[in-house]
């Protein structure tokens, strides 16, 4: 869209609402946030990418063990770098909203948790999955019986089609029945 005033006009602001599940005051108050996070130089340019530390240092990520996926995911840098503009930030915090959808939050997650991006979750996407969840220190991490058998406790729960992965469809297959997946 290309937004470089230094406030949001009311065209783009309806526009970014029309595309997202944030209120108007959601959406102002995620530019002042994005823009916060801008250079002197920067400011009001909406295009400018904010490097994925940059991002991971807003408090609402700092602790997220998943927090460089999160960027990664959406990011639209050609780079894969986890570098957001001010509309990927928008999407970021759209489907994280708690008026997203279910099929929203879960194709999120779903990406999120994917690490090889290969549109399935195996036995290392869901081996990292519960090492990010439990911590990788000697007093959290699973043993090697530990993981197996709790990955294998995952896919005898979610792999419908038997293949030894997850795919999106069985994962929201299983999301569907945990209602607390939406908070």
């Amino acid at each position: 869209m290309g937004t470089t005033a230094s406030q949001l006009s009311k065209e783009s602001l309806s526009e970014y609402q029309e595309l997202t599940f944030l209120t108007k005051q959601e959406i102002l108050l995620a530019y002042k946030r994005f823009t916060e996070l801008l250079d002197k130089s920067e400011k009001g340019d909406l295009n400018v990418r904010i490097p994925m530390n940059k991002i991971n240092s807003l408090p609402e990520l700092k602790s997220n063990p998943f927090k460089d996926r999160i960027c990664r995911v959406f990011s639209t840098s050609e780079h894969k770098d986890g570098s957001l503009t001010f509309e990927d930030f928008l999407d970021l915090l759209s489907a994280f909203s708690d008026s997203a959808t279910l099929e929203i939050k879960s194709h999120y997650a779903f990406r999120i948790f994917d690490f090889d991006d290969d549109g399935t979750l195996d036995r290392s996407d869901l081996e990292k999955l519960v090492n990010c969840l439990t911590g990788e220190t000697e007093e959290t991490k699973l043993s090697p019986d530990e993981m197996r058998q709790l990955i294998s406790n995952i896919l005898e729960e979610s792999d419908i089609d038997k293949d030894g992965t997850v795919n999106l469809s069985e994962f929201q297959h299983v999301i569907s029945r945990s209602p607390d997946f939406v908070r």
